[in-house]
């Protein structure tokens, strides 16, 4: 082989690789859940752990051990075991909390229950979990829990407390209500079912607490891919608690910090990057409401002093636009974390000037990854606050590949995210074909988003492989809708895409191809959606086509439909 000539021209080094590993002189913890939240405790019982304002609630890290234990105590006494899924199907309120430590303690699997799911989806979730316990609210907004669970499970209505033998969910064997004029006879109630804790001595809770592993799952969180049903993605002990310790670490938290939380519980934002940060390092927790509230959320940050807010950017946008935001003092907040999508420019102007955030900072992440993989830091220059999502996590590892190839490319070019290490999630639960397409022999965890990655190391998501769209920071997953949409009788084919909104992000729309002789307009199709799938899945566009644009080799091309849509409907 002829040896390559330099010119003048040519590069003498080779370019640098968009590869980067996250360094820290802070080593990972190598504790269970439960064995963290204790040391906290012993280290500061008597400092405020969790405020639930809309229930009157308010727990010392003292008071909320002694709830905690007992709920624990109580799940053992009704015959809960290590390993065993349970499901919570709510939204924030102290008793999610409380369970979710619970289950870490005993080492139950929590697995995680969007409280807009409708019957189709809660169906799918309990069955593929094989979900034996679900604790459930007894309604909330337009949902009534109660009714859709006895709609899947009509034994409830005559069994006996916890002896649920139901041949639709054949796993599950007891659910608990939390609100218990709504419990129906085959339901425990929570008050009843923490009855059954002085059964169980403390002694033996710390008997199962410390036979448990760090590696172990404790948490299921359903999510999906452009392709097939949602997939539950199993995160550990050690996948969570470490990325909510080091996403609060690096807004500086300490236990003088308290966090106003009006994300969702269900969502790693809430659970992990809120509830473990906040307890990782005995900061405290504050839900200002079972739903987000502009309001109740400002409100909630002057009367309790809070240090940081958390929010996707439609939250901070609602918080800045209340008319009376102005009146609310704003002042004790320093930092937060906005996440969801990238914010506005003179938004994030206003969340620091206005909000006195100085130190807000951007994630991003997947529940796959538990879920922050990158972060900016509080001192980061404001125009790499809203052009990326920071940079790499401590103890994680990033690279840009090309998805033909794997190779790895030169920082610049636009190309698959990837990330390994200890947040990598065990796989998805009872799925290894999923698995394996996702997270490859060497454990990089394959996102499906493309970015760029610049002299600095900062990335920025600059599109995706999938399609998935982002309204309001919910990931909803087209295929999920239009495999649910299929089984309309007058529909032949349809395909679901993302259109831009200005609220929102994007909003959904589904072209819809129906059975010749077949009728059904926009209202009809949005009925048949009511009660079976999440609102925020409901197609807001809908158009009826005789085909879809292809390419000659029979694939669809989306993105001439999102281009056509764009145009059409004038976004």
């Amino acid at each position: 082989m002829t040896p390559q000539r330099l010119t003048p021209d040519s590069p003498t080094t080779p370019p640098v690789a968009s590869y980067v590993s996250g360094t820290s002189d802070t080593p990972l913890k190598g504790q269970t859940i439960g064995d963290c939240f204790d040391a906290t405790v012993a280290r500061v019982p008597d400092r405020d752990a969790l405020l639930s304002l809309h229930q009157g609630l308010r727990y010392s890290w003292r008071e909320l051990q002694a709830e905690v234990d007992k709920a624990a105590r109580a799940l053992l006494a009704a015959g809960v075991v290590q390993g065993e899924r349970v499901g919570i199907w709510a939204p924030n309120r102290a008793e999610w909390t409380i369970t979710q430590f619970a289950t870490a303690k005993i080492g139950a699997i929590l697995v995680n229950l969007n409280p807009s799911y409708r019957t189709h989806e809660l169906e799918y979730a309990l069955t593929q979990s094989a979900t034996a316990t679900l604790i459930l609210q007894g309604r909330f907004k337009a949902s009534n829990y109660v009714q859709m669970i006895a709609e899947l499970a009509p034994e409830l209505a005559e069994a006996q407390e916890g002896g649920l033998n139901c041949p639709q969910l054949p796993a599950l064997k007891r659910v608990v209500c939390l609100d218990s004029a709504d419990a129906l006879p085959g339901m425990l109630t929570w008050q009843g079912l923490l009855e059954g804790a002085k059964t169980i001595s403390q002694a033996r809770l710390a008997e199962v607490q410390g036979a448990l592993q760090f590696d172990e799952p404790i948490n299921i969180q359903y999510t999906s891919g452009t392709t097939g049903a949602p997939k539950g993605a199993t995160l550990s002990h050690h996948n969570i608690l470490n990325n909510g310790f080091f996403v609060a670490r690096a807004m500086g938290f300490s236990e003088r910090d308290r966090l106003v939380i009006p994300v969702p519980l269900y969502h790693c934002f809430g659970m992990v990057m809120g509830n473990l940060g906040c307890m990782t390092h005995g900061a405290t927790m504050i839900y200002p409401g079972d739903g987000f509230d502009a309001e109740a959320t400002l409100t909630a940050v002057e009367n309790e002093r809070a240090t940081a807010l958390f929010g996707v950017p439609t939250m901070f946008i609602a918080e800045l636009e209340h008319p009376r935001f102005s009146e609310f003092d704003l002042s004790t907040l320093r930092t937060g974390v906005m996440a969801g999508s990238i914010c506005p420019i003179e938004v994030m102007r206003q969340v620091i000037d206005k909000m006195h955030m100085e130190g807000v900072t951007i994630c991003y992440g997947m529940t796959e990854t538990s879920p922050v993989s990158f972060q900016t830091l509080p001192d980061a220059p404001l125009d790499k606050r809203v052009t990326t999502v920071g940079t790499i996590h401590p103890h994680l590892e990033v690279k840009l590949i090309d998805p033909a190839t794997g190779a790895v490319v030169p920082r610049g070019e636009r190309d698959e995210l990837c990330t390994r290490g200890y947040s990598v999630m065990l796989g998805y639960w009872d799925n290894p074909e999923a698995t394996a397409k996702s997270i490859d022999a060497s454990r990089w965890m394959h996102t499906g988003d493309l970015a760029t990655m610049d002299e600095d190391g900062y990335v920025a998501i600059v599109g995706r492989i999938k399609d998935m769209i982002i309204r309001g920071g919910e990931n909803i997953y087209p295929r999920e809708i239009e495999d649910f949409l299929y089984t309309h009788p007058a529909i032949s084919d349809v395909q679901v895409i993302g259109v831009p909104d200005a609220k929102y992000g994007e909003e959904v729309m589904a072209w819809v191809k129906l059975i010749e002789g077949e009728e059904l307009d926009e209202e009809g199709l949005r009925d048949f959606c009511q009660g079976k799938i999440a609102h925020f899945k409901i197609p807001r566009y809908v158009k009826f086509v005789d085909a879809f644009p292809m390419t000659v080799t029979g694939k669809i091309q989306k993105f001439k439909m999102r281009e056509e849509a764009t145009h059409e409907l004038g976004l």
